[in-house]
């Protein structure tokens, strides 16, 4: 059986001040393509279907016509929930839907009834278990302590003992949404951590042919048999070295497992970059990320006037600024009055502005200074006088 693994679309998400639902629908056109031309029995979306629980209406047309497309091509597919979805509100209509070969898996209560798919050598048990909430959970799985791992070995646990009373050489795949241990992580995942504790053994999923994974956005491997196919496109930059894809998988008779990976379309490279401003605008081995999109971060000691507007000149598409000021260490080791004796209202005000921009104040921002000290003076004056 192929089977093709994705998740974490993330439909109405923007990039920074970019909106993606654009590069959302050349996605689905892209998956829709991949299962017509490349054959596929099976689709699999490990969760996180939307970016938000209540999703924009946007989005939510998106998704029709992907289930549509999906559907008119005979092609079944099962989806689970993830932790950025409302698993209520994904799973509304899942019987009708499932009629159409759109299988919606949003009950933690189900995750040991699988989608029963065949194929020439005979069935394929593809279990949905949605993002387990420990605390949501527990009780449904008869747990004493809410953790990621208790929960979805408990799970797991329904799982394999389904499994076990199907005919023998009946194959399994899992879809799950969780951070399994040794996965790499980005910025634009949202923190699952429970108890300090955010990461499942892979272990867990032994006893399954497959485990397609999401939540991560980074498309790893994490055992030959479990792996993430990662997000289809980038929502941050911390993914600038991630080659966005999905897993092609061919499920042999024995429940051996060949993956390929299916690139995604991405509107725009990312770029990040570093340094002081007039050496960023002059780098000629800057000049293929002029197309990208940008993060910059500048290191110059003093903060230069207009960064974004003079970036944008050469980089039009830069999308996030960050300084970070290459200057001499401070002396830590004084005492905060140490660092203070011995001087003026004024001298710290004017150390001040020296410590957060990285030079003191001009001749006019020093008249301004003194200025507002005078005015607090005179204030303090006259309500002594009014006493």
């Amino acid at each position: 059986m192929r089977i093709l693994h994705t998740s974490d679309w993330h439909l109405g998400r923007p990039f920074h001040r970019v909106n993606m639902l654009g590069a959302q629908a050349d996605f689905v056109t892209h998956l829709v393509t991949t299962v017509r031309e490349r054959e596929v029995d099976a689709v699999v979306v490990a969760g996180d279907v939307y970016d938000r629980a209540v999703p924009p209406l946007a989005a939510v047309e998106l998704f029709d016509d992907a289930l549509h497309r999906l559907a008119d091509l005979g092609v079944p597919t099962v989806m689970i929930s993830g932790n950025h979805d409302s698993a209520r509100r994904l799973g509304v209509g899942a019987g009708l839907i499932g009629r159409a070969g759109i299988h919606l898996r949003t009950d933690p209560a189900a995750c040991g009834t699988p989608v029963i798919l065949p194929d020439a050598h005979g069935d394929v048990a593809f279990y949905g278990l949605p993002y387990l909430e420990p605390a949501l959970v527990k009780d449904e799985f008869g747990v004493d302590r809410a953790g990621h791992e208790t929960v979805l070995a408990a799970a797991m646990d329904r799982v394999r003992a389904d499994l076990a009373a199907r005919p023998a050489g009946t194959r399994s795949v899992v879809l799950a949404h969780a951070f399994v241990t040794g996965g790499e992580a980005s910025d634009s995942e949202r923190d699952i951590t429970v108890g300090g504790v955010a990461a499942v053994p892979a272990g867990v999923f032994d006893g399954v042919d497959y485990a397609a994974v999401g939540h991560l956005h980074g498309s790893q491997t994490i055992t030959e048999r479990v792996r993430y196919s990662g997000s289809p496109l980038p929502y941050s930059f911390s993914e600038t070295d991630h080659r966005k894809s999905m897993w092609l998988l061919d499920l042999g008779a024995d429940g051996t497992v060949a993956a390929e990976r299916i690139d995604c379309p991405v509107p725009r490279r990312l770029a990040r970059i570093r340094g002081e401003l007039e050496d960023l605008l002059a780098d000629p081995e800057l000049a293929r990320h002029e197309e990208a999109w940008v993060e910059a971060t500048l290191t110059d000691p003093v903060r230069p006037a207009d960064p974004m507007a003079r970036l944008t000149e050469r980089f039009p598409h830069t999308l996030a600024l960050a300084f970070d000021p290459d200057r001499p260490p401070e002396d830590t080791g004084a005492t905060y009055a140490r660092r203070l004796a011995g001087r003026t209202d004024h001298q710290i005000a004017e150390d001040f502005v020296a410590h957060v921009r990285g030079a003191g104040p001009d001749d006019r921002e020093q008249l301004v200074l003194q200025d507002a000290f005078d005015a607090v003076r005179a204030d303090e004056t006259v309500r002594e006088v009014s006493r």
